[in-house]
């Protein structure tokens, strides 16, 4: 497995990180096979683990402390915050009084006293980011945590925390954790080029677009509405939808794509994503150790220049096919009274 450095911090990291959502009642509810699929990872040269507080409602966190026992210090490990954790507003959210609590928790969950890249769910319009960095920047010089990052940030919002800490001499994000893929390619416009920008580590999750790009779907009655994360999600998954058909229709095109050039189409995704020269570390996210070794054969994978423009040619840069899958709404698009007197 390949290594990378993330974003200037000297830190190595594989190409393939391992991410953990997948682990708990959230995907694969069996500890100790879960156990299994994360040492085959490592075994296979994954040293990048990706998790966060509210997978599984920390279920995550745990199977991933029990499965690092041992060979903790080979492994950079990542986890994040932000999202609810309980019925309290308060146990959620980007505050210091949050973060300050919520570390801790993760680290007793992962059974550890260090995390090495600590990062920040999502933006939180209700806190100053200054706030935000002020205790990531504690955290850091406690020993807590080696290296804070962002996860699914907008770029302005990149940039003004990288203003604020140089302002406010706060430690900086040194990383970034967007959705990108070949249905999903928005962050191509402003995100990616800003993270280079800034140095930062690009820790891509989603290559395979939410199951879009495994092969799964190749025409409309495919879509299984009625149960899982599409009956969840229908807005992403419902073949009705004007995005979503534009989804199916790539989607037929890129397997014809793969199959002319020898590939399976999720290998064809998981390539483009790591062809990107802003991208650090690509996040996989497999349930069983069926889709581990699937995703592990593809890693050697180099796309030619003729494949990747035909990619451009079926979904164009910057292009986002179904707008719901950059996964962040501003509040002054998601709040009308925003938007009127």
């Amino acid at each position: 497995m390949k290594r990378r450095i993330l974003g200037g911090t000297g830190i190595s990291v594989s190409e393939y990180a391992l991410g953990a959502m997948m682990f708990g009642a959230l995907g694969n509810p069996d500890h100790d096979d879960s156990v299994r699929i994360i040492h085959r990872a490592l075994d296979a040269g994954i040293n990048f683990v990706d998790t966060a507080d509210a997978y599984s409602e920390g279920e995550s966190e745990e199977i991933v402390g029990k499965a690092l026992k041992g060979r903790r210090d080979d492994i950079v490990l990542a986890t994040k915050a932000h999202f609810p954790m309980g019925d309290d507003p308060n146990e959620g959210g980007n505050s210091r009084r949050w973060i300050t609590q919520e570390i801790e928790n993760s680290l007793r969950r992962l059974g550890t006293d260090y995390i090495d890249l600590y990062q920040i769910h999502r933006p939180d319009p209700t806190t100053d980011i200054d706030e935000t960095l002020s205790v990531l920047s504690d955290l850091v010089r406690a020993g807590k945590v080696r290296a804070v990052g962002s996860s699914t940030f907008p770029a302005e919002q990149i940039v003004e925390a990288q203003w604020v800490s140089d302002r406010r001499g706060h430690v900086r994000f040194r990383s970034e954790q967007p959705p990108y893929s070949i249905l999903a390619r928005g962050v191509e416009a402003a995100v990616l080029p800003t993270a280079r920008k800034y140095g930062m580590g690009v820790l891509s999750w989603g290559p395979l677009s939410a199951g879009w790009l495994t092969g799964r779907y190749t025409k409309a009655s495919d879509v299984d509405l009625s149960g899982g994360r599409a009956a969840v999600e229908k807005h992403k998954f419902d073949p009705a939808l004007p995005g979503n058909a534009r989804k199916l229709e790539a989607v037929g095109a890129l397997s014809e794509l793969a199959s002319d050039a020898g590939l399976s189409l999720p290998h064809l995704a998981i390539a483009f994503v790591r062809a990107h020269p802003a991208i650090t570390s690509v996040i996989i996210g497999p349930r069983t150790m069926e889709q581990l070794e699937d995703l592990l054969a593809g890693s050697e994978v180099e796309l030619s220049e003729d494949v990747l423009d035909r990619i451009d040619e079926i979904v164009p840069p910057g292009t986002d096919l179904n707008r719901d899958d950059s996964y962040y709404l501003p509040p002054a698009l998601s709040d009308k009274s925003l938007r009127r007197r």
